[in-house]
């Protein structure tokens, strides 16, 4: 594939993620509360659910940082580069992941 195509690719991913991202925190409707009440139960499904979109949003922040990084490489003619060690990431990795800026042996902490 070509830096084009990647870029292009990246970014159409970017802004799918920057969608998400902005209904998951967007602010709350007016009239919206959040309340718990006396009772053990009242309230924990919103609870679990603020938790689970918190953690949502953070792990689509991180996949966006990553598109980012990719993009940056793509810039500076770096893309398909591991960050960590320098050597060449294998064609199969960048079509699987191709945000990926680390090689398999950088990314499970085997180097």
């Amino acid at each position: 594939m070509n830096p084009d195509e990647i870029s292009k690719q990246l970014q159409a991913r970017r802004d799918e993620l920057g969608r998400e991202l902005a209904g998951l925190t967007a602010p709350p409707e007016a009239g919206a509360n959040l309340s718990f009440g006396k009772r053990v139960g009242d309230g924990t499904a919103e609870a679990v659910e603020r938790i689970t979109t918190t953690v949502t949003a953070r792990a689509l922040t991180k996949s966006v940082a990553q598109i980012d990084r990719a993009l940056e490489k793509v810039e500076d003619g770096t893309y398909g580069v591991c960050d960590t060690c320098g050597t060449e990431i294998p064609e199969e990795r960048l079509e699987a992941i191709p945000a990926t800026s680390l090689c398999v042996q950088c990314s499970t902490g085997r180097r």
